[in-house]
C-alpha cells in the first residue's frame, strides 16, 4: 500500500519539477543540429550522465523520447514521473532485466518513432563512465549517437550518492550542450567494436562541455 501511494505522488512530482524548471535560465547550446537531423527521419540516441539529468529532461523540447528505467519500486515512481512529462518508459537495468528493457525501448523507437534517451552510467555506476547498452541499441535501430551535458552555475550536489547528484537551484543558470551526432561504425558489433566506441563516446563526453566553456 505504502508503495502504491508513493507512486500516486508522481503527477504532484511533475508539477514540482516544471514548476521548479520554470525558474531555471537555460542557456542550450548545439540543438540547431539536432533539429536538422530530426527532420531527415533518422533516430537519435541521446547519452548523458546520470547526475545531470533534472537539468537536461527540461532542455528537450519537443522530443519524441523513450527511457530506460530501473524495474525497483523507485523505479515505479521516476517511470510515472517521466511519462507525466511525455517521455515513454521502457523498464529494466543494467544489472537486471537490461536485455528486455532495451528490446522494450526498440520497440517503442520503431513502432512510435522515438528518439532515445539514456544515463549510460546508470543505475549505479560506475560514475561517469559509459556502459554499452547504449551503444547497442543505436547500432541495432541504425541511430546516430548524441552526446550530451549540462552544467549549473548554483548547485546542491548530494555527495553522498553514488553519482554525487546535481540539482540546479532556483533561478540560477543552465548550460546544457547537444554534442555532435555521430554514427557508430558498421557491420557486426563485436566486443572489440564495442570497445572502440565506447572510447569514442567517453572522450567526446568528457570534451564536451570545456568545448563550450
Amino acid at each position: 500500500m505504502a508503495r502504491l501511494n508513493i507512486a500516486r505522488l508522481a503527477p504532484l512530482i511533475v508539477w514540482t519539477y516544471r514548476a521548479w524548471c520554470a525558474t531555471l535560465r537555460m542557456d542550450v547550446r548545439g540543438y540547431e543540429r539536432i533539429r536538422e537531423v530530426r527532420a531527415t527521419g533518422r533516430r537519435l540516441v541521446f547519452a548523458l550522465w546520470h547526475d545531470e539529468q533534472f537539468m537536461i529532461i527540461n532542455a528537450r523540447e519537443a522530443l519524441h523520447l523513450v527511457a530506460v528505467v530501473s524495474a525497483s519500486s523507485d523505479g515505479d515512481i521516476l517511470a510515472g514521473v517521466l511519462e507525466g512529462l511525455g517521455i515513454r518508459a521502457a523498464r529494466g537495468s543494467s544489472s537486471r532485466g537490461g536485455l528486455r528493457a532495451l528490446h522494450g525501448a526498440l520497440k517503442l523507437m520503431e513502432e512510435e518513432g522515438r528518439d532515445m534517451v539514456t544515463t549510460i552510467d546508470g543505475p549505479r555506476g560506475p560514475r561517469h563512465e559509459v556502459k554499452e547498452g547504449v551503444l547497442y541499441l543505436a547500432h541495432k535501430t541504425n541511430a546516430l549517437v548524441v552526446p550530451l551535458r549540462a552544467r549549473g552555475e548554483r548547485v546542491k550536489v548530494f555527495e553522498r550518492a553514488w553519482d554525487k547528484f546535481q540539482l540546479p537551484l532556483p533561478f540560477s543558470r543552465c548550460t546544457v550542450v547537444f554534442g555532435e551526432p555521430f554514427e557508430l561504425e558498421q557491420g557486426k558489433m563485436d566486443a572489440e567494436m564495442l570497445r572502440r566506441e565506447k572510447a569514442v563516446l567517453q572522450e567526446r563526453l568528457d570534451n564536451l562541455l570545456e568545448a563550450h566553456a
